[in-house]
């Protein structure tokens, strides 16, 4: 079982930036892949980042690459999605979590969610 916990939500103005993390409490944390989604406000929840076990793989959507950086801490249970010049569109609730693959983008893929984090972006 593995129970991702986020963090490092909060509000920032256009083009400011944010660290979020997700602890999981879990000694088998490096046999997972972690995934970053979001949902905003009438919206379906979105892919958007990925990273393998190893953290050698990594997968963005289109509307964050270049801007946001997944990595992870085996060592620490730890994952975290930095992200910078932040737009207005990317305040949404970010939810973390764990299956058995990175390489897709499909919601269903993952087995254990977080409870999500806040991220509001104004300008």
């Amino acid at each position: 079982q593995v129970q991702p916990v986020e963090s490092g939500g909060g509000s920032v103005q256009v083009g400011g930036s944010l660290r979020l993390s997700c602890a999981a409490s879990t000694r088998y944390f490096s046999n997972y892949a972690m995934g970053w989604f979001r949902q905003a406000p009438g919206k379906e929840r979105e892919f958007v980042a990925a990273t393998s076990w190893s953290g050698g793989s990594t997968y963005y959507a289109d509307s964050v690459k270049g801007r946001f950086t997944i990595s992870r801490n085996n060592a620490l249970n730890t994952v975290y999605l930095q992200m910078n010049s932040l737009k207005s569109e990317d305040t949404a609730v970010y939810y973390c979590a764990a299956g058995p693959r990175a390489d897709t983008v499909a919601l269903e893929e993952y087995d254990y969610w977080g409870q999500g984090t806040q991220v509001t972006v104004s300008s």
